[in-house]
C-alpha cells in the first residue's frame, strides 16, 4: 500500500500532481442529490494515488483548488457522473475534462463494452478488479480493500488516455472527441438541472 496515499478531509497543499491529473470519486450511491460524495482520488500517473476521504462539511479548499484550476487537466472515466457530483456537493466546476469512456466509444467502435474494466484490459493489459465498487463508502474507516479498488481506478488512466488518444488520432476523431469533453461541463449541469435521460437534441 506504499502506493496508496489516504489523506483526511482535503488534500495537502504541498501535494503536486503535474499537469494532467487523473481522477475518480465514490459517493453513497448514484444520485447527485441523494448520495454523498465521500472520496475523490487522484494520481500523476506516477504509479501513486491520493484517496482523499471527505467529511460532511466538504471543507477541502486545497482539493477544491486543483480540481478547478483551468491550467490542468483532468482525466476521468465517465466524467459526466463525477463532474456533476463535484458541482453538487463541493461547487465546482470542474474543467477542463478528458474522459476515456466518450474516447473509448468514439475509438472502439468494433465493440460496446466501454466499462474501465474492459477498456483497462485491452488499452493497458490490467486487469482490475471490481469487487468493491458497491460498498460503503462512507464509513468512518476505509478497508484496505477499498483504497486498493478506489487506487485502482485512476493509477491507469494516464495510460489508457494515451492509447486511446493514439486511436481517435487514427480515426481522425480527436477533434469530436475534444468538443465532446469540452461540452461535458454542461452535459453535467443538465443532469443536475432535470434533463437526465432526455436527449434535448431530438426532434421529438
Amino acid at each position: 500500500m506504499n502506493n496508496i496515499k489516504l489523506h483526511k478531509g482535503d488534500l495537502p497543499a504541498d501535494v503536486d500532481l503535474g499537469p494532467e491529473i487523473a481522477v475518480d470519486t465514490e459517493a453513497m450511491g448514484l444520485n447527485p442529490f441523494r448520495d454523498a460524495l465521500c472520496v475523490v482520488q487522484l494520481s500523476a500517473g506516477d504509479g501513486k494515488a491520493h484517496v482523499v476521504q471527505l467529511d460532511r462539511s466538504f471543507d477541502c479548499p486545497n482539493l477544491k483548488a486543483l480540481l478547478a484550476d483551468k491550467s490542468r487537466l483532468k482525466i476521468f472515466h465517465f466524467a459526466r457522473f463525477d463532474v456533476a457530483m463535484m458541482k453538487h456537493w463541493l461547487g465546482i466546476d470542474c474543467t477542463p475534462v478528458w474522459c476515456t469512456k466518450i474516447a473509448s466509444k468514439l475509438a472502439r467502435t468494433y465493440t460496446d463494452r466501454h466499462g474501465l474494466k474492459d477498456v483497462a484490459r485491452e488499452v493497458a493489459s490490467t486487469d482490475l478488479s471490481k469487487t468493491q465498487q458497491s460498498s460503503d463508502w462512507g464509513a468512518d474507516t476505509l478497508t484496505d480493500a477499498q483504497l486498493q479498488y478506489c487506487a485502482s481506478d485512476v493509477l491507469y488512466l494516464h495510460e489508457i488516455k494515451a492509447g486511446l488518444e493514439a486511436m481517435l488520432v487514427r480515426e481522425n476523431r480527436l477533434e469530436l472527441a475534444q468538443a465532446c469533453f469540452d461540452f461535458l461541463p454542461t452535459r453535467a449541469q443538465l443532469d443536475l438541472e432535470g434533463w437526465p435521460d432526455t436527449d434535448i437534441f431530438a426532434h421529438s
